[in-house]
């Protein structure tokens, strides 16, 4: 069983900079497909950005937001930079054990453990 628990959210003005981070248990972190999702109010939880030896991004959050993972540490970072009203959510971190080759992990399908969420809110 893999336990993730995020930190990092909160409120912030349009144009700023918040940062999340996603720690996992287990003892393989290096091998798990880490994401992030996001879900707003009335919406469905959609996919933000995933990490594995390559990175991949949702196009609402491309150049704004940079995920990186230190496997050292068994966390996941998303950097949010030019946040906007619209990415007002609460954001998921999500991790899978094992790799699938040639997967950006977009889907929530793709994933077998997710944290209780943090919430992110961007005033304008």
């Amino acid at each position: 069983q893999v336990q993730l628990v995020e930190s990092g959210g909160g409120l912030m003005q349009a144009g700023g900079s918040l940062r999340l981070d996603c720690t996992a248990s287990g003892r393989t972190f290096s091998n798990y497909a880490m994401g992030w999702f996001r879900q707003a109010p009335g919406k469905e939880r959609e996919f933000v950005a995933s990490v594995t030896w390559r990175t991949y991004y949702a196009v609402s959050v491309e150049g704004r937001f940079t995920i990186s993972r230190d496997n050292a540490k068994n966390t996941v970072y998303l950097q949010m930079n030019s946040l906007k009203p619209e990415d007002t959510a609460v954001y998921y971190c999500a991790a899978r054990q094992g790799l699938k080759i040639g997967s950006s992990y977009a889907y929530e399908g793709d994933y077998d453990y997710w944290g209780q969420g943090t919430q992110v809110t961007v005033s304008s």
